[in-house]
Formats: structure tokens, C-alpha cells, sequence
């Protein structure tokens, strides 16, 4: 087929209106301009009342998943929030579950990673380094292909029942792990997939019986100051941080001292701290002495005080208990909650609007597509597919 009668069937296919809407359709989710064939896919099925169908057409271009997919879950793998860290265990298991359509709120509580396919002969997955994702990036493979599902305790050693998504995932471990109090894996959790930071979820009417030893009463010698602002957001945090009370990132602090071949760990059943003298890791007894008559974290037992207050905001799964043990029954309260579910909407909004929501239109968008994606699995694919409709013809 000549160019000249291509470019003249083509435009004769499908309006120019419906053309331009194609065009952006495409870029906005794939990140790249869409070949001639492919954009005139995406225009039939437009003119054929089949914009989800368009959507999906589009996702088929691999920069989907290398490019649209990578940017949006890299920040949540790191502090700095940076969009441009290496591809990891953590965000190649993001982009390996969209593609895969699995239901959502497992990145917070299933026993699954996503490594690249034996077939590749790449460098074996290392729970010490990041080589295998690495090399992934290194070689440019097609991760809409190049991807396959196993299970996380196969890989790093932690028993099933202490694996939790990407909150045990080496990239976070390393990220929300290293040195502190566990307290960064909570808050960090909260920011990438409940969408808030703490200073919102402020709440100083809740009791502070399990607020840990290492946070003063009277910071700097004014107990108003804890009453009004370490009250308000440790009674609710270190409640629910305590899930993480048995994990680590082990590195060696000499000769590693930014912890690049560190690793996750996890003080399973028999496994005693010399210095807590229980499973609870030693960081947690971190500054014991400055509130003594503080909490001190016994095992992983954690409790959402935030069901109650003003924090009942964020739609907290009433057939949950609101309590448990470890990981991966907090991923399972974070992952059920209708701050989960907006966030993910709200994400890939600002993703493929290229702005956050503004207008009345734009929030009644976001709370439909939210209803959307509880009903359709928790399909991020389909989010994508439906915000890339709604902002397609800006």
C-alpha cells in the first residue's frame, strides 16, 4: 500500500476530531506517539462507542509498562521520591500486577513478586543487591513481556505469612527499613498508597498508651507540645507501626555504610533479640530513656485506633477487626480502605491528566472511576483506561 493511499484511507477512516482524541489517548498513557496502524485502531474504536477497548489498544505499546508504569511507581520505592531510581523489586512488581490485571490491594499483602524471565539469563535475583533489576533496565527488555509472578518467600527468605506485597519487598526494606524505627515504612505507606502524610491524619483526642519510650512528654520542657503535636500523630502511628516490629535491613555499616547490599530480614519464632530479649527488633527500644514509663513494644501485635475520631475519614473496612499481627494483615486494613482505592485513582489521574483534579467535573470523575474500580477487581488497567477517556479531549 502506497504512503499517498494510506494517509488517504486513513483520514477517510475516521474523523480528524476523532483522530486528535486518538492521538492524545495514546500519548497521555503510553508516553510515546502511537504508529499510524495503532492510531488508527485506537480511532475506530472510538468512532465505534468502544473507548475502553481504545484505551487497552493503547496500553499494548510496551512503553506502557516501561515508561508510563516505571515513572509512576518508582517514587514510592524510595525517600528522596525520586522517579528516575533504578527499576526494583518493588516497582517491576507494581508494573508486573497492572499488567497482569490482578486485583490491586495484593501489592500490600500477597506473597508475589515479579523478576525477570529465566529465559532472559539475567544475574539470578539477590536478596543482598539489585543486579538482576539492574540488568533488566540495562538491556532494555520489554517489560510488558519480560516479566513473570513468583512467590517473594521462595526468593527472600521470609516465611509467607511475614511477607506483605511491596512493603517486604528488598527496594523497600532498604528504603523504609534502614536504621530509623520502622515508623518510615508506615508514614511512607500512608504517602504512596493512602495518599496522605501524618500531619493530616492529626488526632489529639486518642489515648497515648502505646506511644513508644522514645518519645518525650515534654519536648523541650513543654508538655503542651506533645499534648498538641507528638500526641496527635504517635497514637495513631506507632499503634499500627508495631506490625513491622520483627523486620530489619541488615548491612554492614563499615564497609557498606549506605546499605546497597543490605538485605531484609525478619526475626521469625525462636529467634530472640539480645537486646529486647523478644522477636521485636532492637531499634524499636531505640531512646528508652526519655519517656521510661512509655510502651514497650512486646511483639508485632498492632491496633488502628484511627477507626475512631476524625480519622474514620479515610473508610476503614468495616468487616475487618481493625487489628492483628504483622505485615501483612496492616497491608490488608491499608489495602481495604476507600483512601486506598481514591488513591490509586488520583495517581493515575495526575499521570495522565498531566494535573491534579480541579474542577467539579474533575472530583465527580474521581469518585466514579473510585466506585469503578472497587466494582471491576481493582483493576488498574481499567483506571488508566478510564481517566485516559475522561481527559483525552483537553
Amino acid at each position: 500500500m502506497s504512503l499517498l493511499f494510506f494517509s488517504a484511507f486513513f483520514f477517510t477512516s475516521a474523523n480528524a476530531g476523532t483522530i486528535e482524541q486518538a492521538k492524545q489517548l495514546h500519548d497521555r498513557i503510553a508516553g510515546v506517539p502511537a504508529s499510524q496502524s495503532a492510531l488508527l485502531e485506537i480511532a475506530t474504536l472510538l468512532d465505534n462507542n468502544q473507548p475502553i477497548e481504545a484505551a487497552y489498544k493503547a496500553m499494548e505499546n510496551p512503553a506502557f509498562y516501561s515508561t508510563t508504569l516505571k515513572l509512576f511507581a518508582t517514587p514510592w520505592t524510595n525517600i528522596e521520591q525520586d522517579i528516575f531510581a533504578p527499576l526494583n523489586d518493588y516497582s517491576a512488581t507494581v508494573i508486573g500486577v497492572v499488567r497482569d490485571d490482578v486485583d490491586f490491594r495484593e501489592i500490600l499483602q500477597s506473597d508475589m513478586i515479579y523478576v525477570g524471565k529465566a529465559s532472559l539469563g539475567l544475574p539470578a535475583y539477590n536478596n543482598n543487591n539489585n543486579n538482576h533489576y539492574q540488568a533488566l533496565e540495562d538491556q532494555f527488555i520489554d517489560l510488558s513481556d519480560g516479566l513473570e509472578r513468583t512467590t517473594q518467600s521462595s526468593l527472600n527468605g521470609l516465611p509467607p505469612q511475614a511477607t506483605a506485597g511491596v512493603l517486604t519487598s528488598r527496594a523497600a526494606a532498604k528504603a523504609f527499613f534502614y536504621l530509623g524505627t520502622n515508623r518510615a515504612m508506615l508514614r511512607f505507606t500512608l504517602m504512596n498508597h493512602l495518599c496522605t502524610d501524618l500531619e493530616p491524619l492529626k488526632d489529639n483526642s486518642l489515648p497515648p498508651d502505646r506511644i513508644r519510650q522514645d518519645v518525650s512528654r515534654s519536648p523541650g520542657g513543654d508538655s503542651r507540645l506533645f499534648i498538641n503535636n507528638c500526641l496527635a500523630c504517635h497514637s495513631g502511628m506507632d499503634p499500627l507501626a508495631q506490625a513491622f516490629a520483627y523486620y530489619e535491613y541488615q548491612f554492614d555499616g563499615n564497609a557498606d555504610p549506605t546499605g546497597e547490599l543490605g538485605a531484609i530480614t525478619y526475626n521469625q519464632a525462636g529467634v530472640i533479640d539480645a537486646t529486647t530479649g523478644t522477636r521485636v527488633q532492637r531499634k524499636y527500644h531505640i531512646n528508652s530513656t526519655t519517656f521510661p514509663y512509655g510502651f514497650v513494644t512486646p511483639d508485632d501485635q498492632w491496633q488502628n485506633y484511627w477507626r475512631e475520631g476524625s480519622n474514620q475519614k479515610l473508610g476503614w473496612d468495616p468487616s475487618l477487626s481493625g487489628k492483628g499481627s504483622g505485615a501483612k494483615s496492616l497491608g490488608q486494613e491499608l489495602a481495604n480502605s476507600q483512601a486506598f482505592a481514591q488513591c490509586q485513582v488520583k495517581k493515575v489521574f495526575n499521570t495522565v491528566c498531566l494535573r491534579d483534579a480541579e474542577s467539579e467535573a474533575d472530583l465527580a470523575q474521581i469518585n466514579a472511576t473510585t466506585d469503578s474500580f472497587k466494582q471491576n477487581g481493582y483493576q488498574l488497567k481499567r483506571i488508566f483506561a478510564e481517566v485516559g477517556n475522561y481527559c483525552m479531549g483537553e
